[in-house]
This record gives structure tokens, sequence and C-alpha cells, in this order.
């Protein structure tokens, strides 16, 4: 099988090789899959894209017309997909349902306690050797309440890493697990009452109808004012607009995010030469209580080699004839 693999980046490529290991054609190329870039597909049987390439109707129909029968995703994520072009023209498409829930959940821990116990500033003030204290004062994280939304694999990772920092858990998911009731006490509630009773919220959703900007004004002004809000999940779970409002007002103690609603064409490339066109970037950038990495949670060697392996499991399945239990079996079949 011929394979043209979109958004390719230098440290996954050794890992994508050696799960290949020489049985499809791979081509690598760095652009992102786009309506303008998929004419790049021609002679090619298969697809792979990551989340910040953009397979709307209109590039799935053209992956169609240039003979693409299959898309793999390098993510769980696929709001980037339109399912249902893909299905109505055959094209199958699968993910990433599981490479590694602690990489994420590990990752939203670091923002965590990055901001609580400021250590920007304070690695900042060493750096030119002021080792001045004040304005670095955190809290013990020991006896707080943890709220989190959306207790799947990586919310569930992340639940069991703040019950032995000795946390209380509230969760708020539309199927509750009762390994977590049972095994670390977490209590699942109202979506508004996790966000007035929580010190900490941090999200892990994915992106739908339902999740979209959940997180807005109205649920904001139920928070502490102290809340710290951490979301390693999709950037637009967060309604970007209203956060900042909060910021302004300090109608919130710190933000930490691994993603942003408008990341998508500003993310994953060296844009240090040339500052994005989007004010409210710019504005979270700003703020000494916001921390941003660059949707780069998943950056494990353990998540890569689970990503590269359950892409081309998906391609090998697909060779064969074999359905993959990892196809979004609803709209692509």
């Amino acid at each position: 099988m011929k394979v043209l693999i979109y958004s390719a980046k230098a440290f996954e490529i050794p890992f994508l090789e050696k799960a290949n290991g020489k049985k499809h054609q791979i081509t690598f190329i760095e652009d992102l899959l786009n309506s303008k870039t998929a004419i790049k597909a021609i002679g090619f049987d298969a697809v792979s894209i990551f989340s910040a390439d953009e397979a709307c109707f209109i590039t799935i129909e053209k992956l169609k017309e240039f003979g693409v029968k299959y898309i793999a995703l390098r993510s769980v994520g696929h709001d980037n997909v339109n399912l249902k072009t893909a299905s109505r023209l055959g094209i199958k498409v699968a993910n990433v349902p599981g490479y590694s829930p602690y990489a994420i959940a590990e990752h939203a821990v670091s923002l965590l306690l990055a901001l609580n116990r400021k250590l920007i500033e304070s690695n900042k003030r060493v750096k030119v050797y002021n080792f001045n204290l004040d304005g670095l004062v955190g809290v013990d994280l020991n006896n707080k309440t943890v709220g989190i939304i959306g207790t799947g694999k990586i919310g569930s990772a992340m639940a069991k890493i703040m019950y032995g920092f000795g946390c209380n858990l509230l969760g708020h998911d539309i199927q509750q697990d009762e390994n977590l009731i049972k095994n670390y006490q977490l209590r699942y509630t109202s979506l508004t009452e996790l966000c007035e009773q929580s010190d900490v919220i941090s999200i892990h959703l994915p992106l739908n109808t339902e999740t979209h900007y959940m997180i807005n004004e109205d649920l904001i002004s139920l928070m502490k004012t102290n809340v710290i809000i951490i979301n390693t999940a999709r950037g637009a779970v967060i309604k970007t607009e209203d956060i900042i409002d909060a910021l302004k007002k300090d109608n919130i103690g710190a933000l930490g995010i691994d993603v942003y609603e408008n990341e998508r064409g500003v993310f994953f490339k060296d844009r240090s030469s040339e500052i994005p066109d989007d004010s409210m970037l710019i504005q979270l950038n700003a703020y000494p209580n916001v921390l941003i990495t660059g949707h780069h949670a998943y950056l494990t060697h353990e998540a890569l080699t689970n990503i590269a392996e359950t892409t081309f499991y998906n391609l090998n399945q697909w060779e064969k004839g074999i359905a993959s239990e990892n196809e979004l079996t609803e709209l692509s079949n």
C-alpha cells in the first residue's frame, strides 16, 4: 500500500518507520492536509494525518477523486475529519484511541504544579541571580478539591495521580467509572457543582457539539476566584474570549493549556520570526498566571511508539481486507 503521511515531524518519523517495518511504501511531507494540499495524495492508497490537518468535506471529496481509500489518524480526536462525508464516499477512517493516557495526564499535572508553585517565574529570576521569593507563594495540593471533567482513560489517569497527592476528587461524565469511585473515592456530580467546589479543574473531553465552548462565562462565574484551570483536551472546549475576560477581572487564579481553539495553522511550527496575527493568543501569552505549551502533552517515547504501531496496525488490517477495531465504524462503514 502506498501511504502519504501529512504533517510529518522529524521527531516522529523514526517511530513511524520502525512501526512500518518496510511493509508499505511511505512518503513523509511536512504539509498539512487541506483542500489545497489534497492533490499531493494523487497515486496513494491511504493518507495519515494528525490533529492539525483539515479533512473537511471538500478535502475528503478530493481525496476520493484522487483514489485515496483510507485515512489513518495519528490521534485520538477526530473532530477535524468529516466522517459523514468519508462514510458516504466509502473512505475508511480509523484513529489511535488510547496511545498513552499517562502522557497526557502527567503533562496536565506538570502544568498544574508549574502554575501553582510559580516555577516559570522562579526560574526566570534565578537565571539572573535574583533569589527574591516575593510573589512565589503557592498552596498545598493535599486536601484540595480537584474536579475532573471527563473520566475516560486520560481523566482516570489524572484521578489516580491526584489521589496520590491527597486530593479530594470530583468527576463529571455521561458515564460513571465505578473503579474511580471505589479505589479513589471520586464523587460524581453535576458540572455546576464541580465548578463551584473545585480548587483545580482539569478537562479531559473530546470536542463535539455538546462540549464546544462548554467552559464559558456562565460556568466560569460559578468557579472560585483562585481556581486553576487545566486543559489538555481540545482548545474549543473553552471559550477563550470568556477565559480572557475572567483573567482580566482576576476571576480565576491561573490557566494552563496545551491546546488552543485557534491553534490550527499556528501550532507545530517555529513562528518566532513572525508574531501570529491572533489577538487572543497574544493576550493569553501576556499573563504571568497563564502557562501555554504547544500541544505536546502526548510527546513521550511510549506514546509515540503506540501511535506509530497503532497507525500501521490499522493500515495493515485494511490491506488484508479486515476491519480494524479502531475504525470509526458508526460513520465510516
